[in-house]
């Protein structure tokens, strides 16, 4: 990526990330007295820190065809909510059993499994209660409601559950690329896809830029897990805060256990290409999608 792109692509991820951030400050309000500690639960794994890449691609996709961010905001902020459940979910000792998040302890080692698990319920719920506000997503009703359906396929069983419950199953199993791939289309992918198709649904785009997006954000998803896959062989365990090599040691089947290195950073550059071709018909406005796309390529963390 050259020196210019970079710095932009700090600046746009900067500004999205604060507008992003004071958003959920605002939907995330503290409730009575005595729900206090599943509130503090919640804010914890939510203001723990994060690059917020998935409501940033739906705020990007809504940039890139000339939509009004204002009511994209409360969908972004949805997605993020919905992929911190995610992750304070994946934590627990019954899936990924991992002590650090994001540089912090994760959940359910600074509030139990308990409150762990109902802080996840909590913001998976929450987020589908901000969707459906009319009050705050304010767009026609038919719009709303198709991006409601996007996201919640894209976080049930064909979606987010049904590839961890795969990931689950693929333990300590032989390699099969087709199977990892599903894997990462389901549990990654599919929620980075939907960020980018809300962005469109809410812009009223048309259907071939809608389509466009789309694919874009298939690609980006898939190639957002290999950089994971990659990194949790090579990657810095400060830079990224988080354990790394803890793939292998339990068995997970990843881009480099089944290509090997080599092929996996093709891979990769395969996917990173195929996203940015996919949005070649889209002007200057759609530039933080291909500076991303690259971004994502050579990201260290």
């Amino acid at each position: 990526m050259i020196e210019k792109d970079r710095d932009f692509l700090e600046a746009y991820l900067q500004d999205r990330k604060k507008l992003v951030e004071e958003a959920l400050r605002s939907y995330l309000m503290p409730p009575e007295d005595n729900l206090a500690e599943i509130y503090k639960a919640v804010h914890y794994s939510v203001f723990a820190g994060g690059k917020r890449i998935r409501p940033i691609l739906c705020l990007a996709a809504v940039d890139a065809v000339g939509g009004n961010l204002a009511p994209a905001m409360p969908v972004a902020c949805a997605l993020e909510m919905i992929h911190t459940y995610s992750l304070i979910h994946d934590d627990l000792p019954a899936m990924d059993n991992d002590d650090l998040r994001r540089g912090k302890p994760t959940s359910h080692k600074v509030f139990g499994e308990g409150m762990a698990i109902l802080a996840g319920d909590a913001l998976l719920t929450e987020a589908f209660v901000l969707l459906s506000r009319s009050g705050k997503v304010r767009l026609p009703a038919e719009r709303r409601l198709n991006v409601i359906q996007e996201i919640a396929y894209a976080a049930g069983i064909f979606g987010m559950v049904g590839g961890q419950a795969l990931d689950i199953l693929s333990e300590q199993v032989p390699p099969d690329e087709n199977i990892l791939s599903d894997i990462h289309r389901r549990k990654t992918g599919a929620l980075i896809a939907a960020s980018l198709k809300a962005g469109a649904v809410i812009s009223d785009a048309t259907k071939n830029k809608t389509a466009a997006l789309f694919k874009y954000g298939n690609n980006i998803g898939m190639a957002f897990q290999i950089a994971d896959d990659i990194l949790n062989v090579t990657g810095d365990r400060e830079l990224m805060g988080k354990d790394t090599g803890s793939d292998a040691k339990r068995g997970k089947i990843t881009y480099p256990s089944v290509l090997g290195m080599e092929q996996a950073k093709e891979k990769l550059k395969y996917h990173v290409n195929e996203a940015i071709a996919s949005i070649s018909g889209f002007d200057e406005r759609a530039r933080p999608l291909r500076i991303v796309a690259r971004y994502i390529e050579e990201r260290k963390e």
